[in-house]
């Protein structure tokens, strides 16, 4: 199981059960596409996000893995998949740790979904307790 954090704390996994996940490769396979069932596409972390863009209004969720804290790759691909144009949900899931939670917001990350194990180590507290106000450099430019 995993718990799905969002700006707010814990919540749970509104995804529904009908829903889809395929892989990103999936797209290209011929692969028959949902029509009537919300659509999830698991990432590929080495692709580059301009390939999902003509999928853009047919995927409701873009998963992006985190294999370890140390990969950094999933928020810059958040934030190349929002700056595409992509609005709908994007959740990281794997391994994010509290005090990368803010930057998963900022780039456009909008839930993370972790282990149960993580969450019993960083229990709902410590990822409410994240400061989502503006950053210094945000206020610094605008006083430019």
């Amino acid at each position: 199981m995993t718990q799905v954090i969002d700006k707010t704390g814990f919540v749970a996994d509104e995804w529904p059960e009908d829903g889809v996940e395929l892989p990103f490769d999936a797209l290209w396979t011929g692969q028959d596409l949902p029509i009537d069932q919300p659509l999830a596409v698991r990432f590929d972390i080495f692709a580059n996000p301009e390939n999902l863009a003509p999928w853009f209004d047919k995927v409701d969720m873009v998963v992006l893995p985190f294999g370890t804290s140390a990969d950094g790759r999933g928020f810059s691909l958040a934030r190349q998949l929002r700056q595409l144009g992509y609005t709908g949900l994007i959740r990281a899931q794997g391994h994010i740790l509290v005090d990368q939670f803010r930057a998963a917001l900022r780039v456009g990350i909008d839930q993370v979904a972790i282990s149960d194990e993580q969450a019993q180590r960083n229990p709902e507290e410590q990822w409410q307790s994240v400061s989502l106000s503006e950053g210094y450099q945000t206020r610094l430019f605008a006083a430019e």
